[in-house]
């Protein structure tokens, strides 16, 4: 029992990071343009990527696709940590790694989401309850 509520916390505060950055990327906030300008994806992956963390924070709060969010989590968070290595830097335009180091942390947190409910990924679960 406690350790769901743990993961509730964990659930929350994913979904919470996701949706908060939206604002950014939605209004082309010009650090959001900065940074997909950068990595070539300005201004249709802006949008798209925003589109998409808004559908993963959604899924993360429904019981039943839980396990999709935090998928689908590992896949944007991971593509946007990849960028920061090989394209952006840590540092980003003077914010101390702040989005790198956020990054890593909604990483960590939806992967352990995905562990937690493993078992609800359909036709994988079973295979998965180790």
């Amino acid at each position: 029992m406690k350790s769901s509520k743990i993961i509730l916390i964990l659930r929350i505060i994913v979904a919470i990071i996701l949706i908060q950055t939206l604002r950014f990327k939605f209004t082309a906030h010009p650090d959001s343009v900065y940074i997909f300008e950068t990595v070539g994806l300005e201004p249709v992956g802006r949008i798209g990527i925003g589109i998409l963390e808004l559908i993963a924070g959604i899924l993360l709060l429904i019981p039943r696709t839980i396990w999709a969010g935090a998928l689908l989590t590992l896949g944007l968070i991971g593509g946007a940590i990849m960028m920061h290595l090989t394209q952006l830097g840590i540092d980003v335009k003077g914010d101390g790694g702040v989005l790198f180091y956020t990054a890593i942390v909604t990483f960590t947190l939806s992967a352990i989401i995905l562990y937690y409910h493993r078992k609800a990924i359909p036709f994988l679960g079973k295979k998965l309850s180790f």
